[in-house]
C-alpha cells in the first residue's frame, strides 16, 4: 500500500474514497434532517443556508438523502463484489489447480456468461424478483464473478510450477494446503485490484437499476433513485440531478484511480515505458 500511495493519482483516489466512506459512516451524526421527512412547505427549494443541496419534490432535504444514499450505494458495491470475488476465487482456483476437464467446463461456462451483456442479464433476473437491496446485491454478485475467475485461474497456472510449490508438493503437502497456503496468498494482489475496480462497476450498476426503478425502492434513498426523482424536474430543479451525479462520478473515479495505482505499484511491467 505504501508503494501505491506514492502514485499521485492513487493518493487522490484513496483520499476521495476515504472521504466518501467517512461521510457515509457518520451520516446519522451529520445529516441535518431525517432523509425521509416530508415537508410540504419546502418543496423544490434551491440550495440555500437551511438546505445546502436543496429539497426534492416532497420537500425532503437532498443533503440528508445523499448522505444516507451513499451508505446504500457503497454497501451494495462492497457486498456484491464480495460475493463475486468469493465465487471467482473458488472457481478460478479449482480451474487453475486441477486443469483438465474441470478447467474446460469452468472456462466454457465463463465464456457463455461473458457472451451475455451483464446489465441486461441483471435486468432479466431482477424482473422476476421483488426489488430490494438484498436481491440487488446478490444478483450483481452472481453475475459478476467471471473476470475474477479468469484472473485467479491465470495466476494459479503461472504459479503452479514454481519451485516453492513443487517443493511443498514433494514434501507431501495436500491440495488444500497448496491452494490456501502457497498459491492463493501469492495471488492476492491482482485479486484486490480487481475487487477495487469491481466496486466502481457495482456502484454504477446499482445506480442504473435504481434509476430505472428496479433497484432500491422509495422511500429508502440511494443515489440512483435520487437521480430518478430529479429527471421529473430537470428543467428547473437542476440540483436533484447534479449532486447525485457528481457523487457517482467521484466514487467511480476514486475507485478507478486507486485500483490503477495499486496495479501500477505491484506490476513492474506497468512501470516500463
Amino acid at each position: 500500500m505504501k508503494h501505491a500511495l506514492r502514485n499521485p493519482l492513487a493518493l487522490i483516489g484513496f483520499s476521495i474514497i476515504a472521504g466518501i466512506l467517512l461521510l457515509a459512516l457518520i451520516a446519522p451524526l451529520i445529516a441535518p434532517y431525517d432523509p425521509n421527512a416530508i415537508n410540504v412547505k419546502a418543496i423544490l427549494l434551491a440550495p440555500e443556508a437551511n438546505h445546502w443541496m436543496g429539497t426534492d419534490g416532497l420537500g425532503r432535504d437532498v443533503l440528508s438523502r445523499m448522505l444516507y444514499g451513499g451508505r446504500i450505494s457503497l454497501l451494495v458495491g462492497f457486498v456484491a463484489v464480495g460475493i463475486a470475488t468469493l465465487i471467482g476465487i473458488v472457481l478460478g482456483a479449482v480451474s487453475g489447480f486441477y486443469r483438465g476437464w474441470v478447467d474446460t467446463i469452468i472456462m466454457r461456462t465463463v465464456d457463455v456468461m461473458l457472451s451475455i451483456p451483464t446489465f441486461f442479464l441483471i435486468l432479466a433476473v431482477i424482473a422476476f424478483l421483488t426489488p430490494s437491496i438484498w436481491n440487488i446485491m446478490i444478483v450483481i454478485g452472481l453475475t459478476s464473478w467471471m473476470g475474477v475467475t479468469r484472473l485467479v485461474r491465470a495466476e494459479f497456472l503461472s504459479l503452479r510450477n514454481r519451485e516453492f510449490v513443487l517443493a511443498a508438493q514433494a514434501l507431501g503437502a495436500k491440495d488444500a494446503r497448496l491452494i490456501f497456503t502457497h498459491l492463493l496468498p501469492n495471488s492476492l494482489t491482482p485479486i484486490i485490484v480487481s475487487s477495487i475496480l469491481g466496486i466502481a462497476s457495482a456502484v454504477l450498476v446499482e445506480s442504473g437499476l435504481s434509476f430505472l426503478g428496479l433497484g432500491v425502492q422509495a422511500p429508502q434513498a440511494s443515489w440512483g433513485n435520487i437521480l430518478t426523482d430529479g429527471k421529473e424536474y430537470i428543467q428547473f430543479a437542476w440540483w436533484l440531478s447534479l449532486f447525485p451525479g457528481l457523487a457517482i462520478l467521484l466514487t467511480v473515479l476514486g475507485y478507478n484511480l486507486l485500483g490503477d495505482g495499486l496495479r501500477d505499484a505491484y506490476n513492474p511491467r506497468s512501470n516500463q515505458h
